[in-house]
């Protein structure tokens, strides 16, 4: 027979009201005696009950009661990019301090997953088909959203803004700045999608050089690594090979340099690369990677989603982050 708060309660020697305190983790918040008066003791008596009873909370049934599932949402287009693998790790760690699960639609459609499951936040990060901004406004008004993009404004969700435009642009300079022939490696539109903000920095920057924008010297990739792979060996291979890479996503830098290597090109003195991302395996690599990004990203966004599971009725807002050139082996200073 499966334990319950009551069998808990008597095992433990005080009241159901006790138990179901004490088990929804707000007793620990402040070395347990909140406004209940539980001492730790009494709490820890509670715990080991618990415990030794094998009782597992009725999720369903704490959702119908307090109106929360305990449950954050991540949806997260390409889950091997090392950019969500961050978002997941930083997400996966805070989550865990404060009694929420974390559940990661990987590689899944948003759109579909949103009728079917019910979390106290969801995360996502990519909505850039025509009618999204429409439909996450009506899903908005159902739970709590928020979104990752460059330039949605808030309507029922909250926004993560990257302010990397400026930072782009630094980017592309660094490398026009001692290069005359820097490709460019960009994800693939969507179809109907304007150029997005990263990629027009580079045709930007080519022009602030003086440099022609060759359409042969950008090559577009799908969203996996194998793809940004291939497409960095296209470029490679040319007989006017370029000396530089301009990368869109840390992911398509970290093939390019595996590209770079497999052909026995050195990085960065055959060929520079540069992404945008700052994500923990590009800075972790050999060489290390020249990026674009913020600083304090990943724990800055996993916090801000556990407020918003933990305080739903909060205002929407819009949350940036100024990212900034990071300098390092693979395109390094003059």
């Amino acid at each position: 027979m499966r334990p319950t708060i009551k069998s808990v309660a008597a095992a433990a020697g005080v009241s159901t009201a006790t138990v179901s305190y004490v088990l929804s983790g707000r007793s620990g918040k402040d070395g347990g005696r909140s406004g209940s008066g539980v001492a730790p003791a009494t709490v820890l008596r509670v715990q080991e009950a618990a415990l030794a009873l094998g009782y597992r909370p009725n999720q369903s049934a704490r959702a119908v009661r307090t109106g929360r599932t305990n449950l954050l949402m991540l949806s997260l287009t390409m889950i091997s990019d090392p950019w969500a693998l961050d978002v997941s790790r930083a997400v996966g760690t805070a989550a865990a301090q404060r009694g929420i699960t974390p559940m990661i639609l990987a590689d899944t459609d948003w759109r579909v997953a949103l009728k079917r499951q019910n979390a106290d936040v969801t995360f996502i990060d990519a909505a850039e088909e025509p009618g999204d901004v429409e439909l996450l406004a009506q899903a908005a008004k159902l739970q709590r959203l928020v979104v990752f993009s460059d330039s949605m404004e808030p309507d029922g969700f909250d926004v993560v803004r990257p302010v990397a435009g400026a930072s782009c642009e630094r980017a592309v300079a660094h490398l026009t700045s001692r290069h005359d022939r820097v490709a460019c490696l960009t994800a693939a539109p969507r179809s109907g999608n304007p150029i997005s903000i990263r990629h027009r920095a580079y045709i930007e920057g080519l022009a602030d050089a003086g440099l022609d924008y060759r359409d042969d010297y950008v090559e577009r990739f799908a969203l996996d690594s194998q793809s940004a792979f291939d497409a960095a060996l296209r470029l490679l291979q040319r007989n006017d090979r370029p000396t530089a890479i301009y990368a869109t996503t840390d992911f398509a830098a970290i093939a390019a340099i595996h590209a770079a290597q497999s052909l026995q090109l050195r990085v960065p003195e055959d060929v520079e690369v540069l992404g945008i991302g700052n994500t923990t395996e590009g800075e972790y690599m050999v060489p290390s990677l020249t990026t674009v990004g913020p600083e304090g990203f990943f724990d800055g966004v996993a916090g801000f989603l556990l407020d918003r599971a933990e305080n739903p009725d909060e205002p929407t807002q819009v949350l940036e982050f100024p990212w900034n050139l990071i300098v390092r082996d693979s395109a390094p200073a003059v």
